[in-house]
């Protein structure tokens, strides 16, 4: 006989996983099916961001700060090291240390919270009495029963057309992840937030990077102060982007990965490398799920449709996560997969689209909510902006990292924030002060008569507050 639950999640990423959490918290008799595998074909929970994303990615660029630091900044501090060199197979053992601690964390969490977990390929059988049928493809194959489904299968890389990943010369952020030696060329096509991540580790071990982006300008999501400042920064750093790019052909071979293209201009380019990053956005992930079983709906990029309120077309069956509608971020998925389980239990889940951070873990780190001016001029809102300068912080002059800086835009008349853009030293960290005022409607005045401890990075969302009123104290 079956084993029959509750609520039963497909997929233990950021979305799954929580969500299967949250619903045990509520008193639902849970399972959470997961197929991911680690090195020695146990389960790896916790999805593209815990396996070949967010965590691995953060490893990575943390051991590569650490060596451009030791190459080129130590010395600023006194501090005298000689010749710095990079072990990089050991800089992977650590990052895949990092993984499975990770996986294993997930692993006990679902256990604590008697979240029956199985290992394999779930995908939908049939509809039945109360419910539906998911079975399990694992190492032994089962059909287990849920009255209610989450669907949180999550994104897969997308693919260059002619140029599938090999994961030896043509990388998904995946094989990225996993690259043996310092490559001595590098292409990057995107340079989106995986582009520029693995684009800046590489580049940090010595490589030369290449970005090829298609826009005609850089990082168009993102306040355009900000990305102008990034730019700058990145080619000073010895990144080369190249915008306004149309890949024509990519050869892969024995020897490297030859792109050919034109420039913004119209000239024919050539550009030979050893590896190529492909970071050319993402797709949503439904392969083996079996959807016909059920008539479950997906729109025409293979999305799983739903509506506000993460249901789909059919009677107890949610989505959450980047296998629907909206940003491919792990903490979307998280606040989603939290807000199903809580509607599931009659509840009032909520998830606010626009107080969702979004950040770039780059040197400097790149990080904004809310709207930005491009934006508001676009719809015609009446602002006001201030700005202030990581340069006139006296945190961030002891920190020896000056670049960037805050900027606050809110509207003209009532003084709300309407948006919070940051690009400089612990950015994401300094993301949430503007997410939390903006969830309570605060003013920029809210957070100029704020105090915030001194001297702290902080001060500088403080300042860029009284800025917009024109009367910085520090600058």
């Amino acid at each position: 006989m079956s084993q029959a639950f509750d609520v039963v999640v497909i997929g233990a990423g950021p979305g799954g996983y929580i969500a299967a959490i949250r619903a045990a918290q509520l008193g639902f008799k849970v399972a959470c099916i997961d197929e991911w595998k680690n090195a020695a074909g146990g389960p790896a929970p916790g999805g593209t961001c815990t396996n070949v994303g967010c965590i691995p990615s953060k490893a990575l660029l943390q051991s590569s700060e650490h060596f451009e630091h030791a190459n080129h900044h130590f010395a600023d501090h006194g501090i005298s090291t000689g010749k710095v060199t990079m072990d990089v197979a050991k800089m992977v053992a650590r990052k895949d240390g990092v993984v499975k601690q990770n996986n294993d964390g997930i692993l006990y969490l679902l256990k604590k919270n008697k979240v029956t977990f199985f290992h394999g390929r779930g995908s939908f059988v049939a509809a039945a009495e109360g419910g539906y049928q998911i079975k399990v493809a694992g190492a032994a194959e089962e059909v287990i029963s849920g009255k209610q489904v989450i669907v949180a299968t999550g994104s897969n890389a997308r693919a260059l057309p002619g140029a599938e990943f090999d994961e030896v010369n043509v990388l998904s952020n995946d094989g990225a992840l996993r690259v043996g030696a310092v490559p001595k060329k590098l292409g990057v096509i995107g340079s989106g937030v995986i582009g520029l991540e693995i684009g800046s580790v590489w580049r940090r071990l010595g490589a030369e990077v290449v970005v090829l982006e298609a826009m005609p300008a850089f990082l168009p999501s993102a306040d355009e102060g900000v990305a102008k400042e990034a730019l700058k920064v990145f080619t000073k750093q010895g990144l080369k982007i190249e915008l306004g790019v149309k890949i024509s052909e990519i050869k892969n071979g024995k020897k490297g990965v030859s792109v050919a293209y034109t420039n913004a201009k119209g000239e024919a380019q050539e550009l030979a490398v050893d590896k190529l990053i492909v970071s050319i956005g993402r797709v949503a992930n439904t392969i083996g799920l079996n959807p016909e079983a059920v008539g479950l709906q997906l729109d025409e990029r293979g999305a799983i449709m739903v509506d506000a309120d993460c249901r789909t077309n059919l009677p107890g069956v949610w989505a959450v996560g980047d296998v629907v509608r909206g940003p491919m971020l792990a903490h979307k998925a998280e606040e989603e997969g939290v807000a199903v389980a809580e509607r599931i239990a009659g509840q009032h889940g909520h998830v606010n689209f626009n107080t969702i951070p979004y950040v770039i873990y780059t040197s400097p780190e790149i990080a904004w909510v809310g709207k930005t001016e491009q934006q508001l001029k676009a719809e015609g809102v009446v602002y006001k902006a201030g700005q202030f300068p990581f340069l006139a912080n006296g945190r961030a002059r002891a920190l020896g990292d000056t670049t960037g800086f805050v900027k606050i835009v809110a509207d003209a008349t009532s003084d709300e924030i309407l948006g919070v853009h940051i690009i400089g030293p612990q950015a994401s960290e300094l993301i949430a002060e503007a997410v939390m005022a903006m969830e309570f409607k605060a003013s920029a005045e809210d957070i100029a008569r704020i105090c915030h401890a001194h001297p702290s990075l902080s001060e500088s969302t403080k300042e860029a507050a009284l800025a917009v009123d024109k009367r910085t104290l520090n600058f």
